[in-house]
């Protein structure tokens, strides 16, 4: 680390293993911070979130016997506009993660020069276990519990774990009954009928293509002679492992809840989609040799895509990786502790608030086209997101050569030190 006079930061601490998400994010924006020698004041503004909300959600179950879940939902920073993040439900949702996940969107947001904060909500609930009625008056419930929260200039959220384009559109419904007017800007990832845009749904596997080629390019690896491993094969994971084929990259692994299968020869994405379509998972697909989740992150491959789940790969297993580039699709899927592994292996990561930002910068278009009622072509939405994928990456990558740093804490640097400035040159109002 490059040492910094007259610094008010102690050289932070040696990374150690944490479960705490918020905890693993503050691990990195303390480095970044160090490098930037924040003042004090500034560090402790953006680290701390705007607003904390937990909301009470009582609904009728199908028998009559009222249950009554909770709901999350975090503004981290709105310094450079209206807060944006995703709403999950998930039985493990916590306030933590809710903290950690508002953060990485406003660096993500930052990152992609977007005019956005960053926010995260969720519910605890499991959604597997609840009718659609059941989940539509949480939906509802929860939006109007956050009335004075939400709104177009405000706060906008979005779909991320088990939420979708449906869920987005009561979300709109249910605001836009309280304010006695059709309000499409509320959300966004909503049906293209309701003023959702298109390549949305595919936006951030995209983006994630698009920062692995530019990741390739550095590391002089052709895409016909790239083997790719994809962990997660949802939305994100199986647009990204679709993507990077057609850019003539072999995909070599894929797995999902149920776990992975490996074939040298390649995967045959199509049926592995078909399979999933029948039978909900991967569970029994005949197109590989069968891995466990843990074992596929460790098979040999040029490319690696983290796009199931946080906290993947660990000090534990960082060093029986053999990618050359890791291009993280998944919010937080390597722990602090494993970032100075992989960068002493010479493993070119690219974090996770640049790879998979594709989403939140699509959902950014919608937002606009929303507002001005004027709606793009795939074809625009495609190229601008193309654009603005390959700026960032070069400024992150441009960053982290300049401060010899990871790609990851490059990113950090680029963000903070943009809303950083942004901060000093708004003011404190008091």
């Amino acid at each position: 680390m490059i040492p910094l006079q007259n610094s008010v930061y102690k050289e932070p601490a040696p990374i150690v293993d944490r479960e705490n998400p918020f905890e693993s994010m503050m691990q990195r924006f303390d480095v970044a911070a160090h490098l930037l020698n924040l003042e004090p004041g500034v560090y402790e503004y953006l680290k701390t979130p705007v607003k904390q909300i937990v909301v009470s959600i009582p609904i009728a179950m199908d028998n009559g016997e009222i249950k009554v879940f909770e709901g999350y939902r975090v503004i981290h920073n709105d310094i450079l506009g209206p807060s944006k993040g995703g709403i999950r439900y998930s039985p493990d949702v916590t306030l933590d993660e809710m903290k950690a996940l508002a953060a990485w969107m406003t660096w993500k947001c930052a990152i992609m020069n977007i005019p956005f904060g960053g926010a995260k909500g969720g519910v605890r609930c499991d959604p597997s276990k609840l009718t659609m009625l059941q989940i539509e008056k949480i939906t509802r419930r929860y939006t109007a519990n956050l009335l004075e929260i939400l709104g177009p200039d405000r706060d906008v959220p979005a779909p991320d774990m088990n939420t979708n384009e449906q869920i987005m559109a009561w979300i709109m419904d249910t605001y836009s009954m309280h304010m006695k007017r059709t309000e499409t800007a509320v959300v966004t990832g909503k049906p293209l009928i309701l003023g959702g845009s298109l390549g949305r749904k595919e936006a951030t596997g995209r983006g994630c293509m698009m920062v692995t080629l530019a990741a390739m390019e550095r590391a002089g690896l052709k895409p016909k002679e790239t083997t790719v491993v994809v962990q997660g094969f949802g939305n994100v994971g199986s647009t990204t492992a679709m993507l990077l084929k057609e850019q003539g990259c072999k995909v070599v692994g894929i797995s999902d809840i149920a776990g992975g299968y490996y074939n040298k020869k390649g995967i045959d994405l199509q049926r592995a989609l078909e399979w999933i379509t029948g039978n909900k998972t991967l569970a029994g697909f005949s197109g590989g040799e069968s891995v466990s989740n843990e074992e596929l992150l460790e098979l040999p491959c040029d490319v690696l895509v983290p796009a199931a789940k946080e906290d993947q790969i660990t000090r534990r297993n960082a060093a029986k990786i053999k990618a050359k580039i890791i291009c993280e699709g998944a919010n937080g899927p390597t722990t602090a502790k494993a970032d100075p592994i992989l960068q002493e292996m010479g493993i070119l990561v690219v974090p996770d608030i640049l790879a998979n930002a594709g989403g939140v910068t699509v959902s950014y278009f919608e937002w606009v086209q929303d507002r001005i009622g004027y709606f793009w072509s795939l074809e625009r939405v495609n190229r601008r997101l193309e654009r603005m994928m390959k700026a960032s990456f070069d400024a992150v990558y441009e960053n982290a050569t300049r401060y010899n740093v990871s790609l990851r804490i490059g990113a950090y640097i680029l963000a903070i030190d943009k809303v950083a400035k942004t901060l000093k040159m708004r003011g404190i109002y008091a």
